[in-house]
């Protein structure tokens, strides 16, 4: 149990650590630890839990951790409270870089905040969290495999099982696109009709 605590430490440590851009930027990065080279979930349960830390309140990476820590102790059979401690670990991870960066950031902000490097940088660093959300997107949806250079992607069914789940897709995406619509808005009405459809 000490050794997974340990694990589950040591890679959200290093999520937190090198995200950039919020939590929409570091579903992407959690996914591919936990569901590509950990194994610890599928990805059906990855995308589970990545709709629940949504609409819970809070900071979604976050949310994502927590419950992440949660489901990987108690699915390796250690039961409900090392559950809670595995979510606590977690969620410790992944907010304790961010605290450590921001701390030693604020020492130097007030010197260099008007350094054209710093600015550069700061720049540089947008494409990047517009990739990354774009990337959990594509991950979420489909499953990437690689024939030599060519990539095959493929549907995952059990996220998107049969047309009413397209539908109701397309109708969150028209929503927020096309009628800038209220996310919150969009989140209820797509919960209750979830609730009616399925």
């Amino acid at each position: 149990m000490l050794i997974l605590l340990i694990r589950l430490f040591l890679t959200f440590f290093i999520i937190g650590l090198f995200n950039f851009g919020g939590g929409g930027a570091m579903i992407s990065l959690i996914q591919n630890q936990v569901v590509e080279i950990n194994k610890w979930m599928s990805e059906a349960a990855f995308t589970d839990i990545t709709a629940i830390s949504q609409v819970t309140p809070g900071p979604i990476g976050i949310n994502c951790a927590t419950y992440v820590g949660y489901q990987v102790m108690h699915e390796a059979g250690y039961g409900n409270l090392a559950g809670i401690i595995g979510s606590s670990v977690t969620t410790l991870a992944i907010v304790l870089p961010s605290f450590i960066l921001f701390y030693m950031l604020m020492k130097l902000f007030d010197r260099f905040h008007k350094d054209p490097r710093f600015i550069s940088v700061m720049d540089k660093l947008k494409p990047c969290v517009s990739g990354l959300i774009f990337a959990a997107c594509i991950i979420l949806s489909f499953h990437i495999s690689w024939n030599g250079f060519l990539p095959q992607m493929e549907i995952i069914s059990d996220n998107f099982p049969d047309w009413r789940s397209w539908l109701l897709f397309a109708c969150a995406f028209c929503a927020s696109y096309f009628l800038k619509a209220n996310p919150i808005y969009i989140i209820l009405a797509a919960g209750v009709l979830g609730l009616i459809i399925f």
